[in-house]
């Protein structure tokens, strides 16, 4: 019988060389450890205890009571050494053995080492009193030393799977589009981000080269990947390349991006790879473009109040000439208007100012809308003589809760464009009472807001050609209107009326 056991042994290794080099799935491997290892040395149980970042863990068992697993893992937890003592431990379940009574009076303990680290440890016991022998130990060691090696590349395999899950999750996760590539230019990969940015799906993106997809309108700011490696990139010099451009797309409009290459070398030095992040640059465009035009209009703006100051002002000091007190009169009408002008448009860049940094905050007051409004109209009826302004809000129309001052600048605002832009007939103010808020609408009999210009009237700095032809300003009145009603918890809206002027309504929550 013993000759035979042996080879039985022997057929085991055989079995184990095997099937280790076949297997990568960790658990798998471990239970398929742990139940040759049994019947190998005739066991009846055992143990495969692994080492973790924070203390070792059983990651196998076979024929062990729940029961004295879950007094086991607590006290393999707690051992924080790098090497566990084997024989302390062999000591220890002898002695929990015996006293839960389970019948397993020997067992055997063996480390499992790879490349001169503990990675675990093998326990196996037997359900009868005899001593496992010198032989049974360096069997068990020798298969124990080729498990672990098979456990060491397992748990690399499990790693190296987790690092490649990470970096996908990483990869499709990012707000810019990656696209990478190989040395031939070929793309190897692409991600959700430039799917999204370039209108066709991966499928139809991997696997074809760089210069098939990224295509530029024009002339982009900056070299070209193409031009670049001409010039020996990254070879001469791996710093990233960038440039930006448009970028042509199946379907029109061409996209605004910024492109950042960044080469992956091999430690040979030969390219092996090149990460292209594409960036939408459309909001930095936009944001160029609205500071290109504040400069513009503002500049524009001031200059000619400043200038027709300077003229009245330098009129008025001339010493060879005397004025009456009607041309005095006039010229400093004509002064003070324009001041008003500039400081109103400096309050109005103040509170975009203001906007930008971090939004209005209202000082909420009882405040009587129809109140409100029949003062303005009072106020605004002296600048006109080719307008009647009309109040009209229903009776025992509800007190709300608002900031008087900036409401006033809301209907003031409307109340100044109805003036500029209709050339004559009736302003009407009027409210309407819903059951969870009020409606306050500004309308004349004028033109009209062109329909094409209603999506962008309040935006910051927009003003349609039209105003441009007609009036002075610099395109923050409706925009701050919007933010001033949005602060208070309303909405602020055009109501198209094709061949009926202009309305403009704006709704404030009922308290």
């Amino acid at each position: 019988m013993l000759p035979d056991f042996r080879v039985r042994q022997r057929d085991y290794l055989l079995e184990i060389a095997r099937a280790l080099t076949q297997e990568l799935d960790l658990d798998k491997l471990l239970a398929r450890i742990l139940r040759i290892s049994i019947e190998m040395l005739a066991g009846q149980a055992g143990i495969l205890a692994l080492k973790e970042a924070g203390g070792w863990r059983v990651a196998a068992a076979h024929g062990i009571p729940a029961a004295f697993l879950s007094y086991l893992e607590p006290l393999l937890a707690e051992e924080k050494s790098v090497e566990l003592n084997i024989l302390e431990l062999n000591r220890m379940l002898k002695e929990l053995t015996y006293t839960a009574s389970m019948g397993l009076l020997n067992g055997v303990g063996i480390p499992l080492a790879a490349h001169r680290q503990v990675i675990g440890v093998l326990f196996i016991f037997r359900s009868y009193p005899d001593l496992f022998s010198i032989n049974d130990k360096m069997l068990l060691q020798s298969f124990a030393d080729q498990a672990a090696i098979a456990v060491y590349n397992a748990q690399l395999y499990k790693q190296i799977t987790y690092e490649k899950s990470r970096l996908d999750a990483l990869i499709d996760s990012a707000a810019d589009g990656i696209l990478i590539l190989n040395a031939d230019h070929t793309i190897e990969r692409c991600n959700i981000a430039f799917e999204n940015l370039d209108g066709r799906p991966r499928a139809e993106i991997q696997t074809r080269a760089h210069a098939d997809i990224i295509h530029w309108a024009r002339r982009p700011e900056g070299q070209t990947l193409e031009e670049a490696e001409a010039g020996g990139w990254p070879l001469t010099t791996n710093a990233f390349l960038y440039v930006e451009g448009d970028l042509e797309r199946p379907e029109p409009p061409s996209l605004p991006v910024g492109i950042t290459y960044a080469p992956l070398l091999a430690p040979d030095g030969t390219l092996r790879n090149i990460i292209a992040t594409v960036r939408d640059v459309t909001k930095f465009r936009n944001a160029e473009e609205i500071k290109n035009t504040f400069v513009s209009i503002v500049s524009h703006e001031l200059k000619t109040p400043v200038a027709l100051i300077k003229g009245y002002v330098s009129t008025l000091r001339r010493e060879d000439a005397k004025w009456d007190k009607a041309v005095i009169k006039d010229s400093l009408k004509v002064i003070e208007e324009e001041s008003d002008h500039l400081a109103a448009m400096i309050e109005d860049l103040l509170d975009a100012s203001r906007l930008q940094a971090g939004g209005l905050i209202p000082d909420l007051s009882d405040i009587s809308l129809p109140a409100l409004a029949t003062r303005l109209a009072e106020r605004f009826r002296t600048q006109t003589d080719q307008h009647t302004i009309i109040v009209d809000f229903p009776e025992n129309f509800p007190i709300i809760l608002a900031d008087e001052n900036r409401i006033s600048q809301v209907i003031s605002n409307l109340l100044s464009n109805a003036i500029k832009y209709a050339p004559q007939g009736e302003i009407r103010i009027s409210g309407q009472v819903r059951p969870e808020q009020v409606i306050v609408t500004v309308s004349d009999q004028g033109p009209g807001i062109d329909p094409a210009d209603i999506p962008y009237i309040f935006g910051r700095f927009y003003r349609s050609e039209q105003a441009v032809r007609k009036t002075k300003g610099a395109g923050l009145g409706l925009y701050l209107a919007k933010a001033i009603i949005e602060a208070h918890g309303g909405r602020i809206w055009v109501d198209p009326q094709p061949g009926s002027g202009a309305r403009i309504c704006f709704s404030l929550p009922r308290p």
